[in-house]
């Protein structure tokens, strides 16, 4: 395999968030293993970059080479009801500087993911693709590294004094652990597929999200994505797709395309490009972010709802984040759980805020139309939340949203394990 197996950091996983934490701690002059059980490029869903994922990016090198890329431009989001009739866009630069944040992509994960994993090669990251890590090694409460079978069967070690899990929605930690916590209500299903050929808007609004309503709170995503293909899914709870007996996802699906004039007009002349997929019970959170020698990033630590697709930006900023707080550890000679303190609260903090109005969108009682129309003065705070600048107070907001509809309280999840408290599993 390779003759020194010893690493300053060891992240298992390859996507945007192992990725984003590899690049930057390569910067930094650390020596990074990325174990990968897939071989990129490799397909994934979740194509839609929200505008704050820009300053990650930023960070990372990477807009000018999306700037250079095929991906479709995207400024603005655009809502549709049940029965059709479209609103006006949402433009980002309406609020946001034109030149940064108020404009993004629709991107293709294969190509996008491959693009972020490149760049933490070019800094100088170790990639392993093919390997899938089985277990991690312990020593007493302290992750010290773990242990991988190649695709050949072959099996080796790695140790390093930190061990990032970036498996997704996998969620390699939380699951062997007993750490993994269900949202107490966003829990959805999801059928989707890809076509080719659909009706598309023009000018500026061709890359637009579009989200379609569906009876009882479900609704459709509709994003645009480069040659001429778009991506088309529907989500709702369970209950609603699976009606009179549906269980397959092309069922799910169609159905509901021919209960939407908007999105079954648009879709005439398209032809389907790729199979169809469900997922079910979207929404999980990790009790602790960590413990000795091990932090969680990306969909590891938390997957919410897709539905104000935050979690590629979540994604990005828990790598960067989470290569910051290393190297402050290093930096520090203190590896401890506490130094980890700070990079969970503030992903929780802004993982609580979108999660807020993820339960609101959901609620029969509540609309972003009525919200604003009411309280005109919080449209800002609207806005800055919906496109994931999610770490500032939102106290007002929240109180606005209350009256059309509960707001849950923070879960008390995410601190990181400072002492062998619970049983640690391999």
């Amino acid at each position: 395999m390779m003759e020194n197996n010893h690493f300053d950091v060891i992240i298992i996983g390859a996507g945007p968030a192992g990725s984003s934490a590899a690049t930057i701690l390569a910067e930094n002059g650390r020596r990074v293993l990325v174990l990968e059980r897939e071989k990129f490029p490799r397909y994934h869903i979740g194509e839609s970059l929200i505008p704050f994922t820009f300053h990650p990016l930023e960070r990372l090198g990477m807009v000018d080479r999306l700037r250079d890329s095929a991906f479709v431009k995207k400024y603005s989001v655009q809502f549709i009801s049940p029965e059709g009739d479209a609103s006006q866009p949402f433009y980002f630069f309406n609020r946001y500087d034109r030149d940064t944040v108020a404009q993004t992509w629709q991107v293709m994960r294969a190509d996008f993911d491959l693009m972020l994993l490149d760049n933490a090669r070019d800094k100088g990251a170790e990639v392993i693709e093919e390997i899938a890590v089985k277990e991690l090694i312990w020593d007493e409460d302290k992750v010290v590294g773990v242990r991988a079978r190649t695709k050949d069967g072959e099996e080796t070690e790695f140790f390093a004094p930190l061990t990032f899990d970036a498996t997704g929605k996998e969620a390699f930690t939380a699951t062997r652990n007993g750490w993994r916590e269900r949202d107490p209500y966003l829990n959805k299903v999801a059928a989707w597929a890809y076509y080719e050929g659909a009706t598309r808007q023009e000018g500026i609004d061709e890359g637009a999200t579009v989200v379609a309503f569906v009876p009882e709170k479900g609704w459709f995503w509709w994003i645009p994505l480069h040659d001429n293909r778009v991506s088309l899914g529907i989500v709702a709870e369970g209950k609603y797709l699976s009606r009179d007996g549906v269980r397959k996802p092309q069922e799910m699906l169609e159905r509901e395309i021919e209960n939407n004039q908007w999105v079954k007009e648009r879709l005439g002349p398209a032809k389907r490009i790729s199979d169809f997929y469900i997922t079910n019970e979207y929404t999980h959170h990790s009790r602790h972010c960590g413990t000795h020698g091990l932090l969680l990033l990306g969909d590891a630590f938390c997957f919410l709802d897709p539905v104000f697709s935050s979690g590629l930006m979540l994604a990005l900023k828990s790598g960067v984040m989470a290569a910051d707080a290393a190297e402050n550890a290093f930096e520090a000679q203190d590896l401890s759980p506490k130094q980890f303190t700070e990079y969970s609260s503030t992903l929780r903090q802004g993982i609580e805020n979108m999660r807020k109005l993820v339960y609101a969108f959901y609620n029969e009682n509540f609309s972003f139309s009525d919200l604003v129309e009411k309280h005109p003065e919080i449209a800002g705070d609207v806005t800055d939340c919906l496109s994931g600048d999610v770490n500032k107070d939102f106290t007002e907001l929240f109180r606005c949203v209350e009256d059309f509809c509960p707001v849950p309280e923070a879960l008390d999840l995410g601190a990181p394990l400072e002492s062998k408290q619970e049983p640690l599993l391999t």
